[in-house]
């Protein structure tokens, strides 16, 4: 079975910076894209940032220059730094991945979500 674990979140204040982590488990062959996602409080999840196998990246607007996306393939991880944080950053982040389980399957696959919250 197929897992992803976030970790990272927490309390801090605005201008601050913390930086999440996502790893996954299980029976994987690879992984292709892996991307990050929030939910803040009474809203629709909406997308963070993506990076393929290759590390190509993708940014929302809204948090592009100060949020960064990476990954560790050997790992089976992304990241996530986000800096200069702000109040309206507040939300439960999420990873996704697409998940490659053998040449004839491949499933796309959440974590469990980690909850940021920025202070005024």
């Amino acid at each position: 079975q197929v897992q992803l674990v976030e970790s990272g979140g927490g309390l801090v204040q605005a201008g601050g910076a913390l930086s999440l982590s996502c790893a996954a488990s299980g029976s994987i062959c690879s992984i292709d894209g892996m991307r990050w996602y929030l939910q803040a409080p009474g809203k629709q999840r909406e997308f963070v940032a993506s990076i393929t196998r290759g590390g190509s990246t993708n940014y929302a607007d809204s948090v592009k220059v100060r949020f960064t996306i990476s990954r560790d393939n050997a790992k089976k991880s992304v990241y996530l730094q986000m800096n200069s944080l702000k109040p309206d950053d507040t939300a439960v982040y999420y990873c996704n991945a697409d998940i490659i389980l053998s040449t004839r399957s491949r499933t796309l696959n959440w974590g469990q979500g980690t909850q940021v919250t920025v202070s005024s």
